[in-house]
């Protein structure tokens, strides 16, 4: 008995350790565009992010519900496939941070689950049915929905204040979507905290309900939630500033206007999936829609090789966690030994990757405005200055005699010839 609950304390543990990694990990979900448009500094982003993670981590118990009882057969199962499914989950959503990638943090977490089960007890103790409806349709239908909406939001945005001419209220009205970019990404941590902690807190109700503290059927206690809830939000306040870099400015370049329309379309898309019970890839819904703001404004650009890679991690997130759960299944399944040695595992893991990461740091400097709204220049201002940065330099005596030209003028009646050089 001492055995189990000491290995339910050590997996309760693990979970909010993913939980973390999945704060920093998705803070690009919801303050991506809005940083990389100017609407927030990085460090007020990623503080108000978290704060309505919290929140939004009490608003519903949904999604908890279809992981702790739906995607997997609680009969039978054991703590340490938990203990399994959480480490295939954080390291591989560690290596993507690395990178750089914005993956799917619950596919991750699905993935490790369903490997660490399959391997403990076969593929009977997977529920087929609730995978398809409620991970693998909405995995494909999220970034499809969100980006058709904000691409669509964002021509439509275009074309309303396509009519505007004067300076001062162009300037008025992109302060004015900055300022419902702020709204925006509110809402979008607000689904963040209400989709993704629920994870969490599924995981832990399920560990509970494995190691008989809980009935089956039962909803996450009060603790639970505040536990997982601010987990997510500390992980959040430290921001995941490596993707944050590759969704603000990565996939393409966004103006006020397609961050607001991006934003917008994937808190509706996020919280939606939430009322519904989908656990859904939060990730997903906000990249499909920073994609389709990106096509939606005429001259947009999306740069289709981080894309590419992006869609390559997406594919193998399920997968991948699933062989480290696996894998990790066996070792725990050996005894005591087999925890400790998983448990160690995952320290080394995570602490080399963090090392990795400090030979290249990238920090909130890296991924703050760069005032990308400047004012045009004019076609002549940018042809002189082209011709000046290829033009060989002058000689002194030309330097001097261009000083003297400019400097005396030509007598009144006359035009000098511009092939000449002005002299005294």
């Amino acid at each position: 008995m001492e055995h189990i609950t000491l290995l339910l304390a050590i997996v309760i543990a693990t979970a909010l350790v993913f939980d973390f990694t999945n704060g920093f990990h998705d803070t690009a979900n919801a303050m991506a565009t809005t940083i990389s448009t100017g609407a927030l500094k990085p460090k007020t982003a990623v503080a108000m992010s978290a704060v309505l993670n919290l929140v939004g981590a009490f608003l519903s118990v949904e999604v908890a519900k279809t992981i702790s009882g739906g995607i997997i057969n609680e009969d039978g199962l054991q703590t340490e496939v938990i203990f399994a499914a959480l480490v295939g989950a954080i390291l591989w959503n560690l290596l993507t941070w690395l990178v750089g990638l914005p993956s799917s943090s619950s596919h991750a977490l699905f993935g490790g689950l369903i490997g660490a089960a399959v391997m403990s007890s076969g593929w009977s103790s997977v529920n087929g049915d609730t995978v398809v409806t409620k991970v693998l349709i909405p995995a494909v239908a999220a970034p499809i929905v969100a980006g058709l909406a904000a691409l669509l939001a964002t021509r439509l945005t275009y074309r309303i204040g396509g009519k505007i001419r004067d300076g001062a209220q162009e300037k008025a009205t992109a302060k004015g979507y900055r300022a419902g970019q702020i709204a925006s990404a509110g809402l979008v941590s607000l689904a963040h905290g209400t989709n993704d902690a629920q994870k969490t807190m599924g995981i832990i109700t399920l560990a509970l309900v494995t190691g008989g503290v809980l009935q089956p059927d039962s909803d996450p206690p009060v603790w639970v939630i505040v536990c997982a809830g601010s987990a997510i939000a500390l992980g959040t306040y430290l921001g995941g500033w490596r993707i944050i870099r590759t969704m603000g400015s990565g996939i393409t370049d966004l103006k006020p206007p397609q961050g607001f329309a991006a934003q917008t379309s994937a808190a509706t898309v996020i919280l939606a999936s939430s009322h519904l019970g989908f656990s859904l890839s939060t990730t997903q819904a906000c990249s499909g829609a920073v994609m389709g703001a990106g096509l939606g404004r005429q001259g947009g650009v999306v740069r289709w090789s981080t894309v590419t890679r992006m869609f390559v991690a997406w594919g193998l997130t399920l997968p991948a966690a699933g062989l480290v759960g696996a894998g990790a299944e066996v070792l725990t399944e050996q005894g005591t030994w087999g925890v400790v040695v998983v448990a160690a595992l995952l320290i080394v893991g995570s602490g080399a990757i963090w090392l990795v990461s400090r030979r290249k740091p990238v920090g909130h400097g890296d991924v703050a405005h760069t005032g990308g709204d400047a004012e045009p220049v004019d076609a002549a201002t940018a042809a002189t200055a082209a011709i000046a940065a290829v033009s060989p330099p002058l000689t002194a005596a030309q330097a001097a005699a261009q000083d003297l030209s400019a400097t005396i003028p030509a007598p009144a009646g006359t035009t000098q010839d511009p092939a000449r050089t002005a002299t005294v």
